[in-house]
């Protein structure tokens, strides 16, 4: 079991349950996650809490790195994190992600497609393509760049360096930044404070923010462009070099080649 679910008068909750993998988002993880997502949807809750629980070391480490192909493009529309990310977007009701601890690459991308974000002092946030050699897919890039300021997003990208919790309450990745005793509380009264208003009213305007945040198209030479871009560097040794090293725990050296 990689996810516990539980509901509370109006409100879901969803809490990742595999500390000893960091609750890296491998395939069996994600699809349990989506089946509760289901499962609370059809039980028509208003209001729904991803945490990995208060006092994670980890809230997720990201995408399950042993899952990655080699060699052709890692980050597809039918990859399973990229069909999490648009169920946590189309979910018929505010999702809240209330974070404990680091928060890993995919992982990040997770969080900030979530409605809302409430952490803890200790909370933290990284975007880590470079890190793997990784060339992150369309969706992601743009999901940062319609979610963070254009130069926060190309700092934490080309660093990789973790955000804090001042600097995510600083740069407004986080909505509400909380002492760890008290973030269960303010998150569920947060999410109860939700579930007391109009849900058809509701979901109507989170399907709106969705639809107009994603109506700027991209013109077929642009996005043919930024393909070729990302064939370039999945097919590169700096990639397979990146995965090598991440399970080799060293620092990977990149050649550019």
């Amino acid at each position: 079991m990689y996810v516990s679910s539980e509901q509370a008068g109006d409100v879901g909750i969803l809490t990742l349950t595999h500390p000893e993998k960091r609750n890296a988002l491998s395939r069996a993880l994600i699809a349990e996650l989506m089946e509760q997502m289901e499962v609370l949807a059809a039980a028509r809750c208003r209001a729904l809490i991803l945490t990995a629980g208060v006092g994670a070391r980890v809230w997720s480490a990201g995408h399950d790195i042993n899952e990655l192909p080699h060699g052709e493009d890692p980050l597809l529309y039918s990859d399973p994190l990229e069909q999490l990310l648009r169920a946590v977007r189309h979910f018929p009701a505010p999702v809240i992600a209330m974070v404990s601890g680091s928060v890993w690459g995919g992982a990040t991308d997770l969080v900030l497609s979530c409605d809302i974000i409430v952490g803890d002092d200790s909370c933290s946030f990284a975007l880590t393509p470079v890190n793997l050699g990784l060339p992150y897919n369309t969706a992601g890039t743009l999901n940062f760049i319609r979610r963070l300021p254009l130069n926060v997003a190309k700092e934490m990208i080309f660093t990789a360096r973790p955000i804090d919790a001042a600097e995510a309450e600083s740069w407004h990745i986080l909505n509400h930044r909380v002492p760890t005793a008290e973030l269960q509380s303010f998150t569920l009264a947060l999410a109860n404070r939700i579930a007391t208003k109009a849900p058809l009213a509701v979901a109507a305007i989170k399907e709106q923010f969705r639809m107009l945040g994603d109506s700027a198209p991209l013109q077929p030479g642009i996005f043919e462009r930024i393909q070729e871009l990302r064939h370039k560097v999945y097919k590169s040794r700096d990639y397979v070099e990146g995965i090598s090293a991440f399970k080799e725990k060293r620092p990977p050296r990149f050649r550019g080649e």
